[in-house]
């Protein structure tokens, strides 16, 4: 197991598996959230960014109770919130060769990205001053703040879209009974989980080989790996012209991806997790933070006008791009 073509087979096969069936799950996900009768906004960013953040979730679990990585946890999470905005600027390249996608989004998405800038900025403050917000026995206190602006989220994008719709929902008409979706959506959805539980197990023996570093590593690739679903379960739902599906995967993603730090805090038993990471996350923290400040300006601005990628799109690749440059120089 200490071959590191061992290590790397059995990496990319996970993310594989993630990339096969977070596509099939999107399908399934889409079908159930019709036959609930969801907004295309709000289905976006809860059911869809739940499933999609499924190897987030098991990748943290994995990496605090059962191979000490606290390092690696964190990393991923703050990583793929990073990455999943690089998705808008994927998205784009996809999109219309003569519009922005984010000019075909609700404008309503600002405020699941909105929350996400501030999602982050309570992160950032953890990571500065692990200890300001108390603790419960082992449980850091910023964990609670974290489930609360979650909750509270969740809560003002669903009355906002049910504003918008007027409280009307349809239902609609598939193939299949809601049965056989949800008996095909938990399948697909436990071969992702058992695909993102192997992951850091892989990832945190590669980052021991390279001499990257688990902060590092952590951000880019194990980031990187586990936010696939969120880019196969975005590319295709744009394909088929469900823009706000697409957006709305992305930015709920990211409060989803901050909510799940909670309960890395829970399981970590040696104390607040934020006590024993690095301060270099700080820096996908702050570049996040300023990438989706970015995208809520390309969803006010509308921008009609692109050239293989819109401004706003660019410009998050180069941010990205200098992130991540910036991260291995201090790894």
């Amino acid at each position: 197991m200490d071959s590191i073509y061992v290590n790397f087979a059995g990496f990319f096969a996970g993310a594989g598996i993630i990339i096969w069936s977070g596509t099939r799950l999107s399908r399934y996900g889409d079908q159930l959230a019709d036959m609930l009768g969801w907004g295309k906004m709000f289905m976006g960013i809860i059911l869809i960014a739940g499933i999609t953040s499924l190897p987030e979730l098991l990748s943290g679990i994995s990496s605090v109770a059962i191979i000490d990585a606290p390092d690696l946890a964190v990393g991923d999470i703050v990583g793929s919130c990073a990455f999943n905005i690089l998705i808008i600027s994927i998205m784009d390249i996809f999109y219309d060769p003569k519009k922005t996608v984010t000019s075909a989004a609700q404008t309503g998405h600002v405020i699941a990205a909105s929350f996400g800038i501030i999602m982050l900025s309570a992160v950032g403050l953890a990571i500065i001053k692990p200890e300001f917000f108390g603790k419960l026995g082992w449980f850091g206190g910023f964990s609670i703040v974290f489930l609360f602006l979650y909750i509270i989220a969740i809560r003002v994008v669903f009355l906002f879209e049910k504003k918008q719709t007027n409280g009307k929902s349809a239902y609609a008409q598939t193939e299949l009974s809601l049965k056989q979706v949800i008996i095909r959506f938990c399948l697909y959805a436990g071969l992702v989980m058992v695909a993102a539980a192997v992951l850091p197990f892989f990832g945190e023996r590669l980052a021991k080989m390279s001499g990257l570093g688990q902060s590092f590593f952590g951000t880019l690739f194990i980031a990187a790996s586990t936010s696939l679903p969120e880019i196969a379960v975005s590319v295709a739902a744009i394909r088929v012209g469900l823009i706000d599906i697409a957006i709305g995967n992305i930015f709920g993603s990211n409060i989803f991806n901050i909510a799940i730090l909670a309960l890395d805090d829970l399981l970590y038993k040696k104390g607040p997790i934020f006590m024993h990471t690095s301060p270099n996350h700080l820096i996908p923290v702050f570049g996040t933070i300023v990438i989706t400040a970015v995208g809520i300006i390309g969803l006010v601005y509308k921008s009609e006008k692109k050239w293989k990628l819109g401004i706003d799109s660019a410009v998050i690749v180069v941010i990205y791009v200098v992130m991540m440059s910036m991260l291995y120089r201090v790894k």
